[in-house]
């Protein structure tokens, strides 16, 4: 496995799949005003990629803790919580999942977004610290990247 820190946009990254903090809850995805990666997704897609959170097939629970679903190219990991704030191992089980289903689909490169910083109120620099610790953890046979947003 290789572990890479870039500093940039998550969707320039030429890989296949990649990953989206998504946080599930109490308000239909139409009313909710993305922020981050999700909202970088809906600018450039539409909103296609969030509305399938009311498929039966694309549940994503941030109550779960971490769990996640795939969407097109899009892992999306409940990163936060409900009450839009993450945790330790909110990360840790977000970067687990996401890693399982990419390996599950056969991935060999998978970009990483600093979960749970930004909306979810961990500092951008213990987000990483976090992500890298539970990456190396796993040691997955992937190609990561965790990307820090810059324009």
């Amino acid at each position: 496995m290789t572990i890479t820190v870039v500093e940039g946009d998550l969707l320039d990254q030429p890989v296949d799949i990649f990953v989206n903090a998504w946080n599930r809850n109490f308000i239909p995805w139409w009313l909710m005003l993305p922020q981050v990666v999700s909202g970088a997704i809906k600018w450039r897609a539409g909103t296609t990629p969030a509305s399938v959170w009311s498929l039966p097939t694309g549940r994503c629970r941030a109550d779960l803790g971490g769990s996640a679903a795939v969407t097109g190219g899009i892992i999306h990991v409940a990163g936060i919580n409900l009450l839009w704030s993450a945790s330790e191992r909110s990360i840790w089980d977000s970067v687990r999942s996401a890693v399982k289903l990419a390996v599950e689909h056969g991935d060999r490169s998978l970009p990483f977004p600093l979960i749970g910083a930004g909306s979810g109120g961990i500092d951008a620099d213990r987000a990483t610290e976090i992500m890298l610790d539970e990456l190396r953890s796993i040691d997955p046979p992937l190609e990561v990247t965790v990307v820090r947003y810059r324009k």
